[in-house]
């Protein structure tokens, strides 16, 4: 599978990660305690969806685009405001133009004391995401391989934060370096938050990886708790489009659960694609 990021900006797949990810920062803020995020495959930051990448797959617009106009209960809205805001504030009025990355909506969930390190090792890709940051203190593009940094920059300084691995599928072997990566900065360090993301195009690669990570985690001392999130908006084909993403969380905040129970069922509707989507939420067995 090749995912290049540009054609999928805003997707359901993005909408479902990035909400995630803010739900996992907001926790952290509450510790005065700095914490660090580190991108292992941060991409170029912000996406142009009038571009033509974006235009041509049209996946925002059955992504972001819904969620945007949907309608949440008095539950569900606080939960997903703080990433919609972050949403707006790359957008003038009420025009969707430009989507954030990961890295963007990180640093925007970052106190004065928290730090960035975001991984690329595209040029054209890497050069964006320095314009984005430029003379920005807080955080740093490096120019090095995701595999690579999930070692080489753990235990943060912080003994704080979260580890994001979003890798774009290219290779075929991916899902072989997701386990193996992650077992190894476990190892390091156990303590810290990880968050994978993977596509389900192979029920049976989904499934290894999800037991390969709850093995990693389970073996480790501290053991590490595992969640797993999988989201599909329509029945999967095998030559057709994405539409079933993953999501697995180890160490994952104590109300994590609770609020995604809240959060999911009002994401089917809107996100759904000829009917309303399914979610599955559990905790994999090692």
């Amino acid at each position: 599978m090749n995912y290049r990021h540009a054609f999928h900006a805003g997707s359901f797949a993005d909408v479902l990660k990035h909400i995630v990810l803010t739900r996992i920062l907001l926790y952290l803020q509450e510790k005065p305690a700095p914490f660090r995020v580190i991108d292992t495959h941060a991409g170029s930051g912000r996406y142009d969806l009038s571009g033509d990448e974006a235009q041509r797959s049209g996946e925002w617009l059955t992504g972001i685009a819904r969620l945007m106009q949907a309608r949440f209960s008095e539950k569900a809205l606080p939960l997903v405001a703080p990433y919609l805001d972050i949403v707006r504030a790359f957008n003038s009025g009420a025009e969707l133009k430009a989507y954030p990355g990961s890295p963007l909506i990180a640093r925007a969930l970052l106190r004065p004391q928290d730090r960035l390190t975001a991984c690329e090792l595209e040029p054209g890709a890497r050069k964006q995401l320095i314009d984005a940051l430029r003379r920005d203190t807080q955080a740093r593009v490096v120019d090095l391989d995701g595999w690579t940094a999930l070692t080489a920059f753990v235990p943060p300084k912080e003994r704080r934060g979260l580890v994001l691995i979003d890798p774009p599928f290219e290779a075929k072997d991916e899902f072989e370096q997701m386990a193996g990566g992650f077992r190894a900065a476990f190892q390091k360090w156990p303590t810290g938050l990880y968050l994978l993301w993977y596509p389900v195009k192979s029920r049976r690669a989904a499934d290894t990886l999800a037991r390969e990570v709850a093995q990693a985690a389970d073996g480790a001392k501290p053991a590490g708790k595992c969640l797993r999130l999988e989201f599909s908006v329509a029945p999967q084909q095998a030559t057709g489009p994405l539409v079933s993403t993953g999501l697995l969380m180890v160490n994952p905040p104590w109300t994590l659960q609770g609020e995604l129970k809240t959060i999911l069922p009002e994401l089917e509707k809107p996100l759904g694609q000829g009917g309303a989507g399914r979610f599955r939420l559990e905790t994999p067995k090692p």
